[in-house]
């Protein structure tokens, strides 16, 4: 493990790095090394409160699999155990993790992380989102520690996590992306929890060789439960994993330079040697969390170009909203870059039946804002639907119930998806990936004229945006969620901010009645 004067830990790839993660997992939690900024802190308390809040919004409205597990974590007491969202029964560690963490990711709205740092030549380029905090908040609860010390559980997760994905690219060889958060739950949780770093090692061994989840949990015409429950059912086995090894189970030693595990099976190297080094921040303000995203709504995240170019469009061209039916707007042409179009631009998805489906489909999320736009503008009148970037984000931001499925098969936004083109934009776009979500959009209106948003990169939301107030959209969502999940959102709100949060509060920090919103369909 060598340490320099940028702040950083380097893995080299001659050495037994998942030992490195796991001595680096132990020092970081002790403090024996790492300062992180301030800023680091009030970043992962919003990318925290932000997954609370889709959690707790999901479980009010009843969704499926968010609902079983945390269910079948409450048939799991134990006194010495962790608490499910909405409850201050202690139950099974993992078991309290596979629920919120499934809460968590329910709507597929919460941070997003691209795998991407051209500054020290690590661009694999794989994607991966923030949840995974449940299992800091496990560890807290269980090891009594305070508000503070479970946003620094979270940095470190979100850091290791964050850094696997700039350096090995799971999606291209068909595994899934929820691997990265896997191994960095395995670490984060046993170094909260007192392991060693040995015991942390044969945890994330146990993970590597025993829990690799591919790609085919995603894939289908139309998608299930598995999709959604990906990252929470990884984050269970790698708590398990942890408690399991510190028990003294034995799991695999030096998993990155085994020859017959993921990392060299798929890129194989010459010698005893992994593919990569893994380079790991503990100090200032440049660890991976600072750049990852937020979702203003619920979305895919690789639509969010589109989205902010519909959005600049009909700031700048107000009339395209004059009738209701759209009937000013003749078609629209979004281009985008791989693996946007691949994953979002499926063609089974042009018909979604299921909102796992329509939250994966670039033609009916840029056609459902649209349909807003024409709905709000019919009411308000297309010049007075908002004036700014901001008040546009706030008042078309997609809701759960943009997803139901009344929504889903709405005839009017059915009408609109038939007039959306969605096309590679080839190597031009595909080169700008992962540095931004490069997209563009051209609506042709009925007198033939063309709109184009021109190629958009960084929307709002986006870690490199500069000129969307992200504080004041993200209250907006929070409180649509909020608003959703519980009878006192502000008071939802106050208690989440862990800053200042007392061991005892961490304790307690679910205790409180989530509203019973009906089943959503």
């Amino acid at each position: 493990m060598t340490v320099d004067l940028h702040h950083r830990v380097t893995l080299k790839h001659d050495t037994n790095q998942a030992l490195g993660i796991g001595r680096f997992a132990v020092d970081f939690m002790a403090e024996k090394i790492g300062k992180p900024d301030e800023r680091v802190f009030e970043r992962i308390s919003l990318f925290h409160t932000d997954a609370v809040l889709c959690g707790l919004s999901a479980l009010a409205l009843g969704t499926n699999a968010p609902t079983v597990l945390r269910r079948e974590a409450l048939d799991y007491p134990d006194s010495q155990g962790a608490c499910v969202f909405g409850s201050t029964k202690r139950v099974h560690a993992e078991k309290a993790v596979v629920a919120n963490s499934s809460a968590v990711r329910e709507w597929d709205s919460n941070g997003t992380n691209f795998g991407y740092n051209p500054d020290l030549g690590h661009t694999a380029g794989e994607f991966g989102h923030n949840d995974f905090y449940p299992v800091a908040i496990a560890a807290a609860q269980m090891r009594g520690l305070d508000g503070r010390k479970a946003l620094r559980g979270m940095i470190l997760l979100d850091e290791i996590r964050g850094r696997l994905a700039e350096v090995f690219s799971l999606k291209t060889y068909k595994i899934d992306h929820v691997v990265h958060g896997a191994i960095a739950s395995a670490a984060t949780f046993g170094a909260m929890m007192g392991a060693t770093a040995e015991q942390i090692e044969s945890a994330i061994g146990m993970v590597v060789a025993h829990y690799i989840p591919f790609r085919a949990i995603r894939a289908g015409k139309q998608l299930s439960d598995s999709k959604g429950a990906s990252a929470a059912i990884s984050a269970e086995v790698a708590v398990l994993a942890m408690l399991r090894s510190m028990r003294g189970f034995v799991g695999p030693r030096d998993i990155f330079r085994n020859k017959e595990a993921i990392f060299r099976l798929n890129e194989p190297t010459d010698g005893d040697r992994s593919p990569f080094d893994i380079v790991l921040t503990h100090s200032g303000d440049q660890f991976a969390v600072m750049g990852m995203h937020f979702k203003l709504g619920l979305y895919e995240h690789q639509s969010a170009g589109a989205l902010q170019g519909l959005i600049n469009l009909i700031q700048d061209a107000p009339a395209l909203l004059n009738d209701p039916t759209g009937k000013h707007i003749k078609s629209i042409v979004v281009k985008a870059y791989q693996p946007a179009f691949g994953i979002i631009g499926d063609p089974a998805k042009r018909d979604p039946h299921t909102r796992q489906s329509a939250d994966h489909s670039m033609v009916y999320i840029v056609a459902t804002k649209l349909r807003k736009a024409l709905d709000l503008a019919a009411r308000k009148g297309s010049t007075h639907l908002a004036n700014t970037n901001d008040g546009h984000w706030k008042a078309l931001m997609l809701s759960p119930f943009d997803y139901n499925e009344e929504a889903i098969f709405n005839s009017d936004t059915r009408r609109l998806m038939e007039r959306i083109t969605f096309e590679h934009g080839g190597p031009d776009y595909d080169a700008k990936y992962p540095d931004g979500i490069p997209t563009s959009l051209v609506i042709t209106d009925d007198a033939g004229r063309k709109h184009d948003s021109g190629l958009v990169m960084y929307p709002s939301g986006h870690a490199r945006n500069t000129t969307a107030n992200l504080r004041d959209i993200l209250d907006h969502k929070f409180r649509m969620l909020g608003e959703l999940a519980v009878a006192d959102p502000n008071a939802l709100l106050t208690r989440l901010n862990l800053a200042d949060r007392s061991a005892q509060d961490v304790a307690s920090l679910y205790d409180f009645e989530i509203l019973d919103r009906g089943k959503f369909e």
